[in-house]
């Protein structure tokens, strides 16, 4: 008897919206204070989830969310590459 898998769901800090894990992209402040995109979900440190929407980055660069999650300065070069991945995913 196969059993169901459960799914990792997480919360987009632009939208709202709950979506699996993998539909997510996670942003991650290291201790240092570094911020990068971590497209495998491993990376440690303060993590915030977007969705793979240009429109999410967009709400979330207009509003200024991830600064508040990450408390910490967003610069735009992170939004940047932010929509060139969601992007390449998309292709």
């Amino acid at each position: 008897m196969a059993t169901k898998r459960k799914i990792p769901l997480r919360k987009c800090v632009a939208t709202g919206e709950m979506k699996p894990k993998k539909e997510m992209i996670r942003i991650v402040r290291s201790k240092d204070g570094e911020v990068s995109i971590d497209p495998n979900g491993k990376k440690s440190g303060r993590g915030a989830y977007l969705s793979k929407d240009k429109d999410a980055i967009l709400l979330a660069k207009k509003k200024n969310i991830l600064a508040s999650h990450l408390e910490v300065a967003i610069d735009d070069s992170i939004y940047d590459e932010l929509i060139r991945f969601v992007e390449r995913e998309n292709l």
